[in-house]
Parts: C-alpha cells; structure tokens; sequence
C-alpha cells in the first residue's frame, strides 16, 4: 500500500500565509529555548520518519525519470540516508547556536535624555520557493523558527512527495514543542499559478528567498510584489594572474565543485594573462580532464589550443551548474576586474597571485559579495570556525548580501527610551 504523504498541504497560497502571518505575531514572543528546542526536536523527526521521506523520494524520482526530469534536477532531488543526516546535524548545530532575537546593539546616534539602541526582531514571514533540494525545506524551517518568523513552503512539483513527508516530520516536532499552529505552511506542488500568487502577497509575506536555477530566480524577481532575496548559484569568476601558482589554481578549482549536491560557489570561468606559460595551462587542462571536467575557451584560445571547445557568447554570463569550466584569455588585472563585474553572477570571485597591490586592487575592485583572493570559494552550509548555518548565497545589494545565515532573517528595530523631560 502507497503512504499518502499529502496531509496537511495547503493549495490556496492567500489561505497559507494569512495563517502565517497570525501565527508569526505569536511565534515573535516566544522564548528562546523553546525555539532551540524545537528546531533540535525537528532533527530527531527527521531521523526518526527517515523511511518514510527515503520512501516518499523514491515515488519522486521514479515519477521524475519517467518525465524525462534533467539530470541536474535529479541530482538535487535524489535524497540518501547521508543527506538526511547532514540536514539532521545542521539543525542539530542550528539549535544550539545563540539566540539571535532581542540581541542588543549599541545605536549609530543618540537623542537628548533619553537611551538609543538598536535590537534584532524577526521579520514576520519568510517564503522558501525552491527546485529539488528536499531537505532544503528542514534547514529552512529550521533558520526560521530560530529567528522567529513563519516560514511559507513552496517546493517544485518533482519534489512533491519528498517536501511533504519532511514537512510531516517538522510538523510533529512543532506540534510536540507547542509552537503557534500555522507557523510553518506547506503550499501543494499541483497548483500551477502558485509561485506567481503567492509572490504578490506583499501584505502578508515580508521575504521571499527563491532557491534553484537562475531562470526562477529571474522569474520571481520580475514578478514579485514582496521583497525579495536572491540568491545565486553557479558561474563564480577566477583570474589566475601570471605571478599565481599553478598548484593553487588546480587545488581552488577542484576544491570549489565539491559542496554537493548543490554547487554553489563553483568555479566556472577561468580568465587567464596572455603572457601565461602555455605549458602550465596543458598540465592544468589535463589535471581537470582526469577529474571529468568538460573545458571550454574563448576564440583566442581554442585558435592555440583546437582541443578546447569554443564558448559561445552567451556563455560568460551564464551558469552551467555542471563539470564545466571555461578559459579565456584578459590583457591584465584590471580587464579582468571589468569582465567579472560585467558578466559573473556576482556573489564569489577569486584571485590567484603572489602580489599583494594585485590582492587590495581585486578586493576593492570586484563588485561581488565575495571576493576569494589564493583560497578556495568552496561553498559550506556549516562552516568549520565560528557561529553560522548558512541556506545559500545571496548576489544582491539591498536587503542583506553575501551568506543567508540567522542574522539575515531579521530585522532591526530602533528603540528610544525617554524620562519624560524635554
């Protein structure tokens, strides 16, 4: 007998983040350590309804593969007992970070008689709209009850069986807590205009956190009347100056495809001096072959090199998401500075040289969220040193830029307490 893993889904986007929003008043004011306990009780509901998400997946990807689904979609969709129990431990490592809400700051300006300072408020209700990536959905929910807000789920239709079985896990671990009901919505994968009437729901949604492939995220920014954070994959910029070690090139770009499933901060271009030493570049091209990467040059290049596939135009600004690394050749550091501000996806570029003014004239110059000078841009949901889970890379200036962490789902409230006296 099937399980039927649709209980409790919502396909009225309007109906599920009106409840968002009243639960998200109560969920402001609940303490701390409930919320800690929450997200560390929704880790155990994963463990524990492990099957029943791995048997929910499997109707996914079987129903996927008979729809001809990308392989790349495939890849994010496919769950296995290890990615459950990264996502169990993230939550794990998630409850016992401080609390975020009410954290006290010292204000940039003062007025007479009386006390300014700044606190950190949860922003009220988050939307994840997400392709694949099951278990995106526990981290975010997780990010969320953590920072108090209500989270509105809208996951892809070849997800639909998986998203709703970790949503009936992270239902249980909020029910057993106590938190407000309606804190977390679940929108089914079967409505078709959805996505575009739930991002208009400005009244009610405060963020809107679209993850996938650029074409969603560029549909959702177009059309969305919520505010909207977006986030970035893929087609992340190297320039190897002609002072940068081979070796650390080779190590960097290697290193930078190997935060699966989701190559976030991947190496996909490559700008190289013209004067750079061609033999270098062959022992650089084969290291990379060997380890199944397709390479790619501009017109130049493959005129040198004829076994380099030609990169079409459209290229440069676009992301492969895939073993796909592309060469081209820039007369100088600050051609290269150019390029990448014009054509990278703008949240992860880097720098390979032995020259310090060459290191300060990239940091300043690039126009990215971060800049990577002789280390690898690999992309970590939890980071080895310091206090931060991260849901992705976001590319943008307004809201908040760079890593999504905690402090990126709050907000600031300024708070003037007076005596009265004028």
């Amino acid at each position: 007998m099937t399980t039927d893993f649709s209980d409790g889904l919502i396909a009225d986007p309007l109906v599920a983040v009106q409840a968002a929003h009243r639960a998200s008043i109560q969920l402001a004011t609940t303490k701390g350590v409930l919320r800690s306990q929450t997200v560390y009780a929704m880790a155990e509901a994963l463990k524990q309804q492990q099957n029943d998400i791995l048997e929910a997946n499997t109707l996914d990807l079987e129903a996927s593969r008979e729809m001809a689904v990308p392989d790349l979609i495939l890849e994010w969709l496919k769950l296995t007992p290890e990615r459950i129990q990264t996502a169990a431990n993230l939550l794990r490592r998630l409850s016992e970070l401080p609390d975020p809400i009410g954290r006290v700051m010292d204000a940039a300006y003062q007025i007479d008689h009386c006390q300014t300072y700044s606190q950190l408020m949860p922003l009220g209700v988050i939307s994840l709209i997400y392709e694949a990536f099951p278990e995106l959905a526990a981290l975010a929910a997780g990010l969320c009850v953590k920072t108090g807000n209500s989270l509105v789920l809208k996951g892809g239709s070849e997800a639909s069986h998986s998203n709703a079985a970790i949503a009936q896990a992270l239902w249980s671990a909020i029910e057993k807590n106590g938190l407000p009901d309606g804190c977390l919505q679940v929108l089914s994968s079967d409505q078709g205009a959805s996505i575009r009437d739930l991002i208009v729901q400005d009244q009610y949604v405060n963020l809107i956190i679209p993850y996938g492939r650029p074409s969603l995220v560029q549909q959702i920014v177009r059309q969305a009347t919520a505010p909207v954070l977006r986030s970035a994959m893929g087609n992340c910029y190297l320039y190897w100056s002609p002072s940068g070690s081979l070796d650390a090139v080779r190590w960097i770009l290697i290193d930078s495809h190997q935060s699966e499933p989701d190559p976030v901060n991947a190496i996909e271009k490559v700008l190289i001096h013209p004067s750079q030493n061609p033999s270098s570049l062959i022992i650089l091209w084969n290291s990379l072959r060997e380890k199944g990467f397709e390479l790619r040059g501009d017109a130049d290049l493959v005129a040198e090199f004829p076994e380099l596939k030609l990169a079409e135009e459209s290229e440069w600004r676009q992301a492969y998401l895939a073993k796909i690394i592309a060469f081209k050749s820039v007369p100088s550091l600050e051609a290269a500075i150019t390029w990448i501000n014009l054509h990278s996806s703008g949240h992860a570029d880097c720098l390979v040289t032995e020259s310090y003014q060459e290191s300060r004239s990239f940091a300043l110059g690039i126009n990215s969220a971060s800049t990577y000078i002789n280390a690898s841009p690999r992309f970590s949901r939890n980071p080895k040193r310091g206090d931060s889970i991260f849901l992705g890379m976001s590319n943008q200036k307004g809201h908040r830029r760079g890593p999504i962490s905690l402090e990126t789902l709050t907000t600031v409230k300024h708070i003037i307490q007076g005596t009265g006296q004028f």
